[in-house]
């Protein structure tokens, strides 16, 4: 396996922008004036950075019972806004290849990504592309795969995650995956990553795929559940 070192002592080499108006549509918290909605977010990453420091854990992952419960989004703000903090750096993955998301909300153009990496050896720091906000670096998801659930947990997944945790204990891993009772991918690959969010859907999520939820995850360290799309206009969230 490839050294990780090396790949973060610089940032990538793409760097691509968005305007405001496409932050703004896609809900991006970099699009917006401070407020209650982007106070929200920085509460959220300050209590799941004093849970998981205290645990020494830096690799999260984020899902959702269902499809379109705003997951990606989710994990898009709390990377942007952990990467606001001075002494944090922040690597978000896209590991949802059957319907990625994260290049959509940032206006990434890059087709390659995670699964070039696990599929092509295509070496990491070619695959790494960063926005307009410091010490943050994405890994896109990369072209779609059949096999998606094996390789997230196959041998080199498991390597690359293990040597991420290893590498800077200040940066924190954040993994967007498949929404959990859809698809294996994810509850094959959470037991390999410290802890989780589940991302719930305000009118849309029901009680029985939470409860569902629930029992498939007895086993996992969940930090809490974040209701997303609030009436009142901010997220609202419950965290261990």
């Amino acid at each position: 396996m490839e050294q990780i070192t090396d790949h973060f002592e610089t940032n990538p080499t793409r760097v691509y922008t968005a305007s405001r108006t496409h932050l703004q549509t896609q809900r991006i918290i970099t699009g917006f004036t401070p407020g209650k909605w982007l106070e929200s977010y920085k509460m959220l990453r300050t209590r799941c950075l004093q849970i998981m420091d205290a645990n020494q854990w830096n690799t999260l992952a984020i899902t959702s019972p269902n499809s379109e419960s705003g997951n990606s989004l989710t994990a898009t703000n709390l990377a942007i806004s952990i990467a606001m903090e001075f002494n944090r750096s922040v690597l978000l993955i896209d590991a949802n290849f059957q319907n990625p998301g994260i290049c959509k909300l940032l206006n990434i153009k890059s087709k390659e990504g995670l699964s070039h990496y696990l599929t092509d050896s295509t070496p990491l720091k070619d695959l790494l592309v960063s926005i307009d906000v410091d010490h943050l670096s994405i890994l896109p998801a990369g072209k779609a795969i059949l096999n998606s659930a094996e390789l997230l947990r196959s041998p080199k997944m498991l390597a690359l995650i293990a040597e991420l945790k290893n590498n800077d204990p200040n940066r924190i891993i954040i993994f967007d995956l498949p929404p959990l009772l859809s698809q294996d991918d994810t509850l094959g690959f959470v037991p390999a990553v410290d802890c989780l969010l589940l991302v719930v859907d305000e009118g849309h999520t029901k009680l029985e795929e939470l409860k569902q939820s629930a029992t498939l995850l007895k086993d996992i360290n969940v930090l809490g559940t974040i209701l997303n799309k609030s009436s009142d206009n901010k997220i609202q969230y419950q965290i261990n």
